[in-house]
């Protein structure tokens, strides 16, 4: 995170000595333009996905502009009360030419980064490394009121705040799934597509853990939203 704001600093200042300076930015280097889901990832870009957490009407247009845009479609839910509040929340029908094995509720910010996720990692990757079109994400779930590996006491999960979302596998347009539990250790395309998509997809959130943290990740990433840049 300090480098994040080392990086902020240092592009202020130049902005300030330098107005015209924030119209020459590309994206992915300018803090003060809007988010898109096709900025590269970097560190601006860091900084301004964990930005959206404290600013949901921000988060919400970045969505927005991303659903007429084609790269998702959703629909805003009522908040709800409990033991796991959530506010904010909208739900995932797909990710526009990738479907999904069910929709799923997302924190705003967990939409945003799993958008991008799928436009610049997973789908992309598909098409260079395999030659395929990605058709299908298969997921076991995003939302869960509970605490960390289902422990009687201890922490929430971040699945208890919908802010994360749990993949096990990748289907592709010749009809085969590429699955985290089988796919992770084999030899072969399968296994170097998944291990790219893993880790061309750790800037975008602040953790992914896969089958080499634990055995209780042994069929999934998670894809989660707190920390920063923790990816095993």
């Amino acid at each position: 995170m300090r480098y994040i704001l080392f990086a902020l600093i240092i592009l202020t200042a130049g902005v300030v000595f330098f107005p015209r300076l924030s119209q020459q930015l590309p994206p992915q280097y300018n803090p003060f333009t809007p988010l898109s889901v096709t900025d590269p990832p970097g560190l601006i870009t860091q900084y301004k996905l964990r930005r959206l957490s404290k600013n949901p009407d921000a988060c919400l247009a970045v969505l927005n502009r991303a659903q007429s845009d084609g790269f998702l479609s959703f629909q805003t839910v009522g908040d709800t009360s409990g033991q796991c509040p959530l506010t904010g929340a909208v739900r995932i029908r797909n990710f526009g030419k990738v479907s999904l094995s069910s929709s799923f509720l997302a924190s705003c910010p967990l939409a945003v980064s799993t958008t991008m996720f799928v436009a610049q990692a997973a789908a992309p990757l598909a098409d260079s490394l395999l030659g395929q079109k990605l058709v299908r994400l298969d997921h076991l779930g995003s939302f869960a009121c509970r605490n960390v590996y289902h422990r009687a006491q201890g922490r929430l999960s971040e699945h208890a705040t919908a802010d994360a979302l749990d993949l096990a596998g990748f289907k592709m347009s010749a009809g085969e799934t590429i699955g985290v539990a089988r796919g992770w250790k084999k030899e072969g395309k399968e296994s170097s597509y998944l291990h790219q998509v893993f880790s061309e997809g750790c800037p975008f959130f602040g953790n992914i853990i896969g089958p080499d943290y634990n055995a209780a990740h042994a069929n999934h990433f998670h894809l989660g939203m707190h920390w920063f840049g923790f990816c095993r």
